[in-house]
């Protein structure tokens, strides 16, 4: 492995609008401070909240952009035969997935994807699943926009994650059930959904004609040991039925580019989403992140596998540590993403006490677990995707105020 790059570097986020590292969220919005700020020492909030990265992206993306900007004017973009080129063949290369151009229509996002197909697919009062616990923007974009949310409760057994497959085909079945948003690889849980799981899901929604949604923004982020596939290679039926969530962005930290491309085969769910598309006034892209997506796509392959090995690491390492530490904390074993999800319920802390003890005693910002759903609430999601020493301080924090509370466990 090339060690080009210096993951242990602190790169100082203060100064550019960053939410992970200025801002805290709340109820009521985002709320803009330097409490993270590395001027408070012991004192400041370190965050491993949000899913980006405090890694640099790729030389080349950086290069790419700079030189891009310096032609001095940002007109509208429309991407040429190059970008989906970069696109079909980054697919192609590392999912063996052959996506055909027509496939692809941009979104400045996967969760702007994911209104979008409820606008294009469902109406109100229709039913759509989701398998909590799982990234809260499913749950809030479906009740927002008045549809009906569905629960179909992933099932945690000895510290791994399953789907419910009976509780699915039930829910499946109502004639009011028009989709289901899945998570592959899952946030938070990590796993990422085997060939059978997923054959088993598709067949299922094809029998009750349930459109799936499949959020795939975390597939290249996996550990040594997994393989994901893509849900849409698993059977043409299933492809029919499949509007496919993917973007560069945690894969290669462009969040701020605003750029997804959603794949889409079955011709007439394409023309029914795209009519979404334009009639919520979607029209258009990010051109700095069509110039991001086709260098990362093109060239970022060697980046990408040594920044999951040094992910993969902090893992090992946080594992260990909570093991010698804080043997009370299960941290279940991921599979994908750089997103850990930890079991805290051998403390039987009610929730919001224990978020208060991460935030105000520990200063350690994480996304508690009840945002992902109430099966949940005995969880912590931490971000692996920092240099070693962040981990290892905001793990050192947790420690010295819990180890208090495991002398009663």
């Amino acid at each position: 492995m090339s060690k080009s790059l210096n993951l242990d570097e602190i790169i100082d986020r203060h100064g550019t609008d960053c939410v992970k590292w200025e801002y805290i969220s709340n109820a009521e919005g985002f709320h803009h401070g330097d409490h993270a700020h590395p001027k408070h020492g012991d004192d400041r909030l370190l965050p491993m909240w949000v899913a980006d990265m405090d890694f640099r992206v790729p030389k080349v993306v950086e290069d790419a952009i700079v030189a891009r900007a310096r032609h001095g004017i940002y007109g509208y973009t429309v991407p040429a035969q190059s970008y989906y080129d970069a696109v079909r063949g980054w697919f192609k290369r590392r999912h063996q997935w052959d996506v055909e151009q027509e496939w692809i229509t941009l979104t400045p996002g996967v969760v702007p994807g994911i209104k979008i197909a409820l606008h294009a697919y469902t109406k109100p009062g229709d039913k759509v699943i989701v398998q909590r616990p799982v990234y809260y923007p499913f749950s809030s974009s479906i009740e927002e926009l008045d549809r009906e949310l569905v629960v179909n409760a992933l099932l945690y057994k000895n510290g791994r994650y399953y789907l419910d497959f009976d509780d699915l085909e039930e829910k499946a079945s109502h004639p009011d059930t028009k989709m289901l948003i899945f998570c592959n690889p899952h946030n938070p849980v990590s796993r990422i959904w085997d060939e059978a799981e997923l054959k088993r899901l598709g067949d299922i929604c094809i029998k009750h004609n349930v459109i799936i949604f499949s959020d795939e923004i975390h597939c290249d982020l996996i550990f040594t040991g997994h393989h994901f596939r893509p849900m849409a290679t698993i059977s043409e039926e299933i492809a029919q039925i499949c509007v496919v969530g993917t973007a560069p962005s945690k894969t290669f930290n462009l969040a701020g580019l605003s750029n997804s491309n959603i794949i889409i085969p079955n011709d007439d769910l394409r023309e029914t989403y795209n009519m979404a598309k334009s009639r919520n006034g979607f029209w258009g892209t990010n051109l700095f992140g069509v110039e991001a997506t086709k260098v990362a796509y093109n060239e970022g392959d060697e980046w990408l596998d040594e920044v999951m090995a040094y992910v993969e690491a902090n893992y090992h390492f946080m594992k260990a540590y909570l093991a010698e530490h804080l043997p009370q904390v299960r941290v279940v074993e991921p599979e994908g993403t750089y997103l850990i999800w930890a079991d805290f319920s051998a403390f039987e802390i009610d929730p919001d006490v224990r978020k208060k003890m991460m935030m105000e005693d520990a200063k350690v910002y994480l996304d508690d677990g009840a945002m992902f759903g109430p099966e949940g609430d005995h969880f912590e999601r931490f971000n692996l995707a920092c240099p070693r020493s962040i981990l290892e301080e905001a793990l050192g924090r947790i420690v010295r105020v819990f180890q208090k509370e495991a002398v009663t466990v």
